[in-house]
């Protein structure tokens, strides 16, 4: 709908004091943002005295991205740094990726299974989900024989204690295949 908060065609426009009320920064850290060129409002600079600035919706996003990095203990050093890479690989539309970060560095999430280094020049970084590990191998050997260990075959199978916890769904087959 033509002229919504949402719109990216810069219809509407938000004012520096109601920016910071959305995102919740002071007016100081906006201004400084804008002069530094870290988050320069795309509606409206300012272009002189008595000239407001005018920030988009993405803008809104863009700046609270900023702030959400500074919470978690990123300097604002490595936040430009980040932003920079980004715009020099031609990424205008910064509230259209996802960042993560560890509190030191900035990753981008280009997909579930990209992710890159923005601080280490786009270096690719790898992270693995041991759960979905976890699952992927419980699949694969849902249909695949099992043998028992060598030596296994001439201790008796133990049964676990009613006060053991069996730990995962594969423990829990271990234990049926056991009991007989």
């Amino acid at each position: 709908m033509p002229g919504s908060a949402t719109d990216g065609d810069g219809a509407v426009g938000y004012r520096g004091v109601t920016a910071c009320h959305a995102v919740g920064i002071s007016y100081r850290q906006l201004d400084y943002w804008a002069r530094t060129a870290l988050v320069v409002p795309s509606v409206r600079d300012a272009s002189g005295s008595g000239t407001q600035r005018l920030y988009s919706f993405r803008d809104l996003v863009v700046l609270k991205v900023v702030k959400r990095l500074l919470d978690a203990g990123v300097s604002l050093q490595n936040i430009r740094k980040a932003i920079e890479a980004l715009r020099s690989r031609g990424v205008e539309d910064l509230a259209g990726i996802t960042l993560i970060s560890d509190g030191t560095t900035v990753y981008e999430c280009r997909s579930p299974e990209e992710v890159v280094d923005l601080l280490q020049g786009g270096q690719g970084v790898f992270g693995i989900a041991i759960g979905g590990a976890f699952k992927e191998i419980l699949g694969s050997l849902s249909h695949l024989p099992a043998e028992p260990a060598v030596g296994a075959a001439d201790q008796p199978a133990q049964e676990p204690a009613a006060g053991d916890l069996v730990g995962d769904e594969l423990a829990a087959r271990r234990a049926r295949r056991r009991a007989g």
